[in-house]
Formats: structure tokens, sequence, C-alpha cells
């Protein structure tokens, strides 16, 4: 995954991915959109466990289906601060691979500038897998720990299985993968569609 058509120079000399940084965090934003340089990391703010409605994890899946065989990627935005995710925003892969994916600079843009409107943050950053389990590969940590997101929630989708897509969550920092446990809330009969694994903690969104 890169940020198709802009990359930033960070200390090690290796490009680094797009941060949405906090409107009080950073005030330049606009500038720095403009010239391909993006601002330091935010503090922790977000709990290490996904609390998620199941809505939420529902439109994951789904977009993770319609752009298969290819890999979907997005975000799910909420109010600054909180940690609470609330809006779902499907991206397109630039891509078009059934194996990574990319952002388009333009799109990423302009979600970023409705975000801002609206005084929201990446709480989630999502991408899917065609033909692998729900786990991060190598280049995934690499690539979540140079995105500038560290408190985000890295959410998995496999859609290898053509009935049942397995969704597991994620904290990446420094290239070091942790799974966490995924709290699904809303309707009980739409939360009975969920099942939880064991080990490792996985929520398994059965299609039928």
């Amino acid at each position: 995954m890169h940020l198709q058509g802009a990359r930033a120079p960070c200390a090690s000399g290796v490009h680094a991915r797009p941060f949405i940084p906090s409107r009080r965090r950073w005030s330049g934003v606009s500038h720095a959109l403009s010239e391909g340089f993006w601002p330091p990391r935010a503090a922790c703010t977000l709990a290490c466990v996904l609390r998620i409605a199941h809505e939420l994890v529902e439109a994951m899946v789904a977009h993770a289906r319609a752009d298969h065989p290819d890999e979907a990627c997005g975000l799910i935005a909420g109010p600054e601060g909180t940690g609470e995710p609330k809006r779902h925003i499907p991206m397109i892969n630039a891509a078009r691979s059934t194996t990574f994916y990319e952002f388009d600079s333009e799109e990423w843009k302009q979600v970023y500038d409705q975000m801002w409107d609206n005084d929201e943050e990446v709480v989630v950053t999502y991408h899917s897998h065609t033909h692998t389990e729900a786990y991060p590969s190598r280049s995934d940590a690499g690539i979540a720990s140079q995105m500038g997101l560290p408190d985000a929630h890295y959410v998995l989708v496999t859609t290898k299985d053509p009935d049942i897509a397995e969704v597991r969550s994620f904290r990446i920092a420094d290239e070091v993968i942790t799974e966490e446990p995924i709290e699904v809330t809303g309707a009980p009969e739409a939360v009975q569609s969920y099942k939880f694994a064991h080990t490792p903690d996985s929520t398994v969104y059965d299609c039928h």
C-alpha cells in the first residue's frame, strides 16, 4: 500500500505514508498537503480494544466483497479525541491489485479535507486480503508503522472464503503487531451473526 502520487521523506530517508493530524495539534496541514510532507505523530488517545458498531463491520465486509478479487481499502473516522469509530469511508484501491493496495492522493486529500471540516480523525484503517488469512504481512506491518497513525486500529478482512469473511483487528507500532479483541455493538439479532475465536481473538462475519 502507498499513497499514489504523494510521498514524503522522513528522518530515516525512506518515504513516509499519509498522516491525518488533529486540527488542534497542527495548523499547517493544507500547506503540507500541497508541498508533499506530513506532520509528526499524535499522542495516543485510542483504547486497546476495538469497539465498533455491527453496521460498520458489515460496511467493511461489503466493501471487501464488492472489490474482490482486488484488495479493498478504506478508513473509519470518528470525532477527534474520542477514539470512537463512527463514519465509514470506502476508498479506491488505485493499484487495482489482488495482492496489494494504494490510496489515491487526490481522493485522500478530499477525504482529509472533509474530516478536517468535521473535526474528525482516523480511528480505523482497513484493507482486505483476498487469498490469505486476515493477518498483517511483513510489508503490511512496515507500511502501518510508516503511515504515522500509531494510535489507529488496523483491521483486516479476508475474502478468500466465498461464504465467511473473517475480520480481525491489530495495533501496529514500530512494525510490532499486537492483536486486539473486537467488541461488536448493535442490535442483538445482528450481533448474533458474529462468532468470536478464542486464540487469537477475531470476529467472523457470517454471510448467510
